[in-house]
């Protein structure tokens, strides 16, 4: 049996669809296991032992399907569903399976605060795609590969934070789900411990900011390393803090304690950090309680809605910097 996985994005996402590839893998007889992602998500998949064949999105979709149509799927485990993935099952007309997204309960949660949400995490709805099949969660959790023959070179990291530090992901996909840098700074000054900044290209002048406020205990990593080098840094960490973004779920899959600060979004949505069964790290959320407004939107926006952004603004730093020196002193 060849099965075809669609998730095309990104980064979070494509880690929580982990446990579902490795269900079916293991509990599927004989199953070989395609996955179609972006090209820009490729080494999140290229490592993966329990895919046999990665294929990449093309900018131009017909051209995804004539290379698909060559191979003979028996079935489409659609975990994405959007216009893009309807297009490419209607082409190969095999059966599939889409997961629910629950659009219209999200949308209810984020604007109207009506939960009709299943209390169940995004992980468990992806693995009940493949009830046909009678794949069950193994409770594993999620998975994290590095790309064959690659290996993380630390020469940039100082030698005073190869001993142990906290990363601080920075970045989000919007703006409401970013603290502010005041509290960033504020974290680090109240830790006094090494840190990392870990983010993208667009969070520098952020990552400067805070590098220049407290220059003692951070290293800076913000825009110098890829996806996979900056997973390696989250895998060297000893406690990982971060806003509701993908390197959340690649630090839950190395098992590593974390703590994630909430904003536009909340754990009511189902998408927090999601461990093994019998994971013994620790995991905080930090919301600001009694927000009327909180959650706001299903995935964040660039602005705060209410206009006085008191889900960021009004986090307790201390507590923040306080679970983050117990965790980093937890065996």
């Amino acid at each position: 049996m060849r099965l075809l996985f669609i998730r095309f994005s990104s980064i979070g996402d494509i880690v929580l669809t982990t446990p579902a590839v490795r269900c079916a893998k293991n509990q599927i007889p004989g199953v070989e296991i395609h996955f179609l992602t972006k090209l820009s998500m490729k080494d999140l998949v290229d490592g993966n032992p329990y895919i046999h064949q990665c294929h990449f999105l093309s900018e131009n979709i017909d051209q995804t399907i004539t290379a698909l149509k060559e191979i003979p799927f028996d079935y489409i485990i659609d975990l994405h569903q959007n216009i893009r993935t309807w297009k490419i099952k209607k082409a190969i007309g095999v059966p599939s399976f889409s997961y629910k997204k629950l659009s219209l309960q999200k949308w209810l949660l984020a604007k109207l605060h009506i939960n009709l949400l299943p209390k169940t995490h995004v992980c468990n709805r992806y693995i009940d795609t493949l009830q046909h099949f009678k794949v069950i969660n193994d409770g594993k959790g999620l998975d994290y590969f590095f790309p064959k023959d690659y290996s993380f070179k630390a020469a940039n990291i100082p030698t005073s934070h190869l001993a142990g530090f906290i990363a601080f992901v920075i970045g989000a996909s919007y703006l409401n789900k970013k603290m502010p840098v005041e509290k960033w700074i504020e974290l680090a000054k109240q830790i006094k411990k090494p840190i990392v900044l870990i983010g993208g290209k667009e969070d520098i002048t952020l990552g400067n900011e805070l590098t220049a406020a407290v220059p003692d205990f951070i290293y800076n990593a913000v825009g110098k390393y890829d996806l996979k080098e900056s997973a390696s840094i989250i895998q060297m960490a000893q406690v990982v803090v971060s806003h509701d973004t993908g390197f959340l779920h690649v630090a839950a899959a190395f098992n590593k304690p974390t703590i994630t600060i909430w904003g536009a979004t909340s754990p009511a949505l189902q998408f927090e950090a999601y461990y093994s069964a019998d994971a013994k790290a620790p995991h905080y959320n930090s919301i600001v309680p009694n927000l009327n407004c909180q959650p706001c939107s299903k995935q964040g926006e660039n602005k705060c809605p209410q206009g006085h952004f008191a889900c960021m603004r009004l986090q307790n730093i201390t507590t923040i910097a306080s679970k983050s020196i117990e965790f980093y002193k937890a065996p």
